[in-house]
């Protein structure tokens, strides 16, 4: 194993054990050893909280360590953003994302949230439980590009049909991808209610989000 994959060992299974202090020495280890912050941040940390999500939907971790291990990951964050490449001066593509109304699950929401903006997305967080008329009304207020909605419900994926159907009532729909996901979503519901995409994950909603908005 080379010095940099080790590295990015480090960071992940510092993220999954929930040990912030491994995170930071790993992390500043990783940026003295001259390796790009973009590879730390997804190859480490996002690995990382991939790998809890995993053992939270196995239950075999439960809120509050998946909270731990996201805070975790914050640490190294703060430590690798500011090392990230300097973007063009192209207006960044924005894109606010929300879980649909009557459903307060928000930890997919937060890792899809870091991704997108690790990828160079501009991004307004609007929480959870969120009424559906607040992801029209910030669209207009903000010139979104894209809307991105995450429920592990089955009782709230209604919204999200709602939301598409009122962004066509505002004649907004050919200027606003939407983009779903969540436990009970798949492409077969977003083909149904006329969604532009669907994410199994974090990592795939960045895939998506370039490819609808023909970002290389």
């Amino acid at each position: 194993m080379s010095e940099k994959e080790e590295l990015l060992k480090r960071l992940s299974d510092g993220v999954v054990e929930m040990e912030e202090d491994d995170v930071e020495e790993a992390a500043r280890e990783y940026l003295e050893a001259g390796y790009p912050a973009f590879d730390g941040i997804m190859e480490g940390l996002v690995d990382g909280m991939n790998r809890a999500s995993r053992l939270y939907e196995e239950e075999e971790y439960f809120v509050t360590d998946v909270l731990l291990c996201s805070d975790a990951m914050y640490i190294g964050l703060d430590i690798l953003r500011p090392f990230l490449p300097e973007e063009s001066g192209e207006r960044k593509k924005k894109g606010v994302i929300g879980v649909v109304e009557g459903d307060t699950h928000d930890i997919g929401k937060n890792l899809v949230k870091i991704m997108l903006e690790t990828a160079g997305f501009d991004m307004v967080d609007l929480g959870r439980d969120v009424p559906l008329t607040q992801f029209i009304e910030t669209a207009q207020e903000e010139g979104a590009d894209f809307i991105c909605m995450s429920t592990l419900m089955t009782t709230t994926m209604g919204g999200m049909e709602e939301v598409i159907r009122m962004l066509e009532e505002e004649g907004m729909r050919k200027k606003v991808k939407v983009m779903i996901g969540g436990g009970p979503i798949s492409q077969k519901y977003a083909d149904k209610i006329g969604a532009d995409g669907y994410s199994q994950n974090a990592v795939e909603a960045v895939k998506l989000a370039k490819r609808l908005l023909n970002i290389a």
